[in-house]
């Protein structure tokens, strides 16, 4: 919110942390002396102005102007604003033909529906093809046409923290680093009959992400989609369990909009969230904590990827210069200081340091198992909905209410949310996007 260097050989692929935060909604911090203005606009002749959603708190924010400080060779004038100021002002500058940024840095779902403006960055991606950037992830970077569109910069997702004082209620035979949605049921019960109370946990209250464990782990794990098979029978026993679940879970979870809190005071001891919003939990004692990967269901293990990237505005000002800022993003010394200062985990190919914070470790170590076991199965969030997303979020969050909450039936409220949800996205005419496959219209079937 969002590396080691034991040997100078390349390092194999099971080396390679696929994670990262995703992106503060914070009032943007508007920086007189970095050389922008609140249109973005870039500072003088040879700094290279960069407009990015991301590190928008101001900690964060300055954290990382030291990272580009000290690792990127060419001055940069570093501008964090939130998506809606990004969008329109990557569109308001390239309608009146007036560029004046030179790089660009924001989630898939930021940079994709802007590709129209954007430069084809192939050869860059050529030049970089030994960073070890994953086949899933160059594929996104085509943002739905033929040519890249962005250079991976930044990952997040989401995983679960554990208590290892859970550990004694966990079923007999069951890995905990390869859970089944069968298994974390099981162990739930488990640790609520021997605890006297439930002690597992989601972010369910007003400010909560809950919204994306349906969308982007409980129905592609069930259905193997998010949109498409939203109302399938598949769905339907994805929220017969979830239903189950829920009655095994924390009450107080409604009132829980990060984890890390409940985790840290005991209240809860097993919980799924965002890595951003969990890692602070073990942060004093992290000898006592795992992080582990979200379970698998029928279809797979599906999770959510949350991927940044670095683009270059068409007609961008500096581009020999911006240029050479995206490389030097992608050096892996330049994300493992990344990593360090703001914990937003590397997109490339390397080692892990083996002196990262003890929570930071634990989340890496998490999410290589996660991205990396057998039936991993991508999800993204909703992408080019633009100011629809918060009403086909809402829809998901409409679901747990009335299903888990109200206890009302199931197929009928995924029938009416459906009706909903094609509301919505008919007014859009977007192509879906992973896991369901892609098409002209993403609708519900």
């Amino acid at each position: 919110m969002n590396d080691r260097f034991a040997s100078t050989a390349l390092p194999s692929r099971r080396s390679m942390l696929l994670a990262g935060l995703g992106t503060a909604l914070s009032v943007p911090f508007l920086s007189a002396c970095a050389g922008f203005d609140t249109s973005g606009a870039a500072a003088g002749q040879g700094t290279v102005g960069f407009l990015s959603t991301q590190f928008t708190p101001v900690e964060e924010k300055q954290r990382y102007e030291q990272v580009l400080k000290k690792f990127v060779r060419v001055p940069v004038a570093y501008n964090s604003v939130d998506p809606g100021v990004f969008a329109s002002t990557v569109k308001s500058q390239a309608a009146a033909g007036n560029i004046r940024t030179s790089l660009l840095g924001g989630l898939h779902g930021e940079l994709a529906p802007l590709a129209g403006s954007l430069e084809a960055v192939d050869s860059i991606l050529t030049d970089l093809s030994g960073r070890g950037f994953t086949k899933e992830m160059l594929e996104l970077t085509k943002a739905g046409g033929s040519a890249s569109k962005y250079v991976p910069w930044m990952q997040a997702t989401y995983v679960v923290a554990v208590n290892k004082k859970a550990l004694e209620w966990l079923p007999s035979g069951v890995d905990v680093n390869d859970l089944s949605y069968e298994d974390y049921l099981a162990w739930a019960k488990a640790a609520k009959q021997g605890a006297g109370r439930p002690v597992f946990g989601m972010p369910a209250g007003p400010k909560g992400l809950h919204h994306r464990f349906y969308q982007g782990f409980l129905l592609p794990s069930f259905t193997g989609g998010q949109i498409t098979t939203f109302r399938s029978p598949d769905a339907v026993a994805a929220w017969t369990y979830m239903q189950e679940l829920w009655d095994n879970m924390a009450p107080a979870s409604t009132n829980y909009d990060a984890m890390q809190e409940p985790l840290s005071r005991g209240e809860v001891l097993v919980a799924w969230d965002h890595v951003a919003r969990l890692v602070n939990a073990p942060a004093d004692n992290p000898d006592d904590w795992l992080m582990v990967p979200a379970p698998r269901g029928p279809k797979g293990r599906g999770y959510m990827l949350i991927i940044a990237g670095l683009a270059l505005p068409t007609g961008g000002r500096d581009r020999d210069l911006a240029e050479q800022v995206i490389r030097g993003l992608s050096e892996p010394l330049t994300q493992v200081e990344t990593l360090r200062q703001n914990a937003f985990f590397p997109v490339v190919q390397t080692e892990l340091p083996t002196d990262l914070a003890g929570a930071v470790a634990l989340e890496a170590a998490a999410v290589r198992r996660q991205q990396r076991s057998a039936g991993a199965l991508l999800a993204l969030p909703p992408v080019g909905l633009g100011t629809k997303e918060g009403e086909v979020s809402q829809v998901f969050k409409n679901c747990f209410q009335e299903i888990c909450l109200n206890s009302e039936g199931i197929q009928p409220v995924l029938d009416r949310q459906a009706t909903e949800l094609n509301t919505i996205l008919k007014t859009l005419n977007v192509p879906c996007w992973a896991p369901d496959p892609v098409s002209a219209k993403c609708e519900v079937a």
